[in-house]
C-alpha cells in the first residue's frame, strides 16, 4: 500500500510541476507580432486540457531538435480565435471546429493529437471512490438534484452515508473544449439535457458557479465543500481532488485511468471528413471504457510560413511525443489516428 501511495504521489508531483510549467514556460502573448517568431520557434495557444503534456513536449522537443515551442493555455475558444486571426502558428481545441469556424478560419485543418479523459471531481469528506451515473449527473447540473443525501445518490453508494449538504455545481465560464466533451456526454444520457441545454464549448447553464479554465474550476472545488465540477484528470490529480467512478453503458463503474481511456478509444474509427472523432459514452461491449473521454485537436493553417517546422513538430508529437503521455494519464493515440494525422499534414505547405 505504501508503494502504491508513493507512486501516486510521484505522479501528482510531476503533474503539479508540469501544470505550472504550462502556465509559465513559453507562454505567448496572442498578438500579431508573436506569429512572426524567429525561424527556430513556433507559437501556439488554446486548450488547457492538453497543457500538461504540451509542457513536456516543449522541453523534450527543444532538447532534441533545437526548436522552441511556445504555448499559451488560454482555452479552446481562445485557441480557435488565435489560429483564425493568424496570431499563432498553431491552435489547440478539445472541441472540433464547427462548419462556421472552418469557414471563418479560411484554410485550416484539424487533427487529433492528444487523448485523455474528463474527470468529474468533488469536494466532500467521503471516500474517493463514490459512484455516479450520467442521468443523476445531468439532473445535478439541471438543478433538479440539489443535496448530497438525495435518494438516487444514496442508492448507488450503498454502505456510505451521504450527508445533508448542498451541492455546489461548478462549470467553465470560458469557451472550453472540456465543456464540449462534458456536455456531449450529458446529451447522450439525458433527454431533458439534450432538449433544454444541448452541447457546445459554452452553454446556458441552468445552475451553478462559473470559473475560468480548468485550473479555475479545480480551484473553486478545492475551496468549496460540497462542490462538483469537471476537468481533465490531470487537474484532479494535481489539486488532490476526489473524482467519481462513472457508470458506463455496460453498467460498470469505471475510472478515468489509462485502461478506461484506451478501452473508449477502441470504440469508434469513423472520422468525419474534417477529422472529427468522438468516443463519448461508447457501446456496452467496451466493458472497461470510461464514458467521458475525448481527443484534443491541433489546428493548423494549410498555408504557413512555418510549414516545415510545424509538420516536423506535429509529426513528432503524434509519434515520439506520445511516450510522455502515460505518466500524466494521457493514453497514446491509436495507430489509425496517427496515420490520419500524417496524411493530413501532407496538405500543409509554405
Amino acid at each position: 500500500m505504501r508503494i502504491i501511495a508513493t507512486k501516486r504521489n510521484s505522479v501528482i508531483g510531476l503533474i503539479s510541476v508540469l501544470l505550472a510549467a504550462a502556465a509559465t514556460v513559453g507562454a505567448v502573448s496572442v498578438s500579431g507580432a508573436e506569429a512572426r517568431s524567429s525561424a527556430g520557434e513556433i507559437s501556439g495557444a488554446g486548450a488547457t486540457f492538453p497543457a500538461p503534456l504540451i509542457a513536456v513536449w516543449q522541453q523534450r522537443y527543444q532538447a532534441a531538435r533545437g526548436v522552441k515551442v511556445n504555448y499559451n493555455a488560454i482555452g479552446s475558444g481562445g485557441g480557435i480565435a488565435a489560429i483564425t486571426q493568424k496570431t499563432v502558428d498553431f491552435g489547440a481545441s478539445d472541441a472540433p471546429l464547427s462548419p462556421d469556424q472552418f469557414s471563418a478560419c479560411n484554410g485550416c485543418v484539424q487533427l487529433p493529437w492528444v487523448l485523455s479523459a474528463t474527470s468529474v471531481m468533488y469536494n466532500m469528506p467521503l471516500p474517493n471512490n463514490l459512484h455516479m451515473t450520467g442521468p443523476i449527473l445531468a439532473d445535478i447540473y439541471l438543478g433538479k438534484i440539489t443535496n448530497w443525501n438525495d435518494a438516487r445518490i444514496q442508492k448507488i453508494n450503498r454502505g456510505i452515508t451521504m450527508p445533508d449538504k448542498h451541492i455546489t455545481v461548478v462549470y467553465r465560464s470560458d469557451g472550453s473544449g472540456t465543456t464540449y466533451n462534458f456536455t456531449s456526454y450529458l446529451n447522450t444520457v439525458s433527454r431533458q439535457w439534450r432538449s433544454q441545454v444541448g452541447h457546445g464549448t459554452t452553454v446556458n447553464w441552468p445552475t451553478g458557479v462559473g470559473a475560468r479554465g480548468s485550473s479555475g474550476v479545480s480551484g473553486v472545488i478545492s475551496r468549496t465543500e460540497g462542490a462538483i465540477g469537471y476537468a481533465d484528470i490531470a487537474y484532479a490529480l494535481k489539486n488532490h481532488l476526489k473524482y467519481f467512478s462513472m457508470q458506463n453503458r455496460a453498467k460498470r463503474f469505471t475510472r478515468p485511468t489509462l485502461v478506461g481511456i484506451r478501452s473508449a478509444s477502441l470504440a469508434d474509427r469513423k472520422f468525419s471528413p474534417t477529422n472529427e472523432l468522438s468516443i463519448v459514452n461508447p457501446p456496452a461491449r467496451f466493458r472497461k471504457a470510461y464514458p467521458i473521454c475525448t481527443y484534443s485537436y491541433v489546428l493548423l493553417r494549410i498555408q504557413s510560413q512555418k510549414a516545415s517546422l510545424l509538420k516536423q513538430f506535429v509529426t513528432w508529437a503524434l509519434t515520439t511525443g506520445q511516450q510522455y503521455g502515460p505518466p500524466l494519464v494521457f493514453q497514446p493515440i491509436p495507430a489509425y489516428v496517427v496515420a490520419r494525422g500524417k496524411a493530413t499534414l501532407r496538405k500543409i505547405h509554405s
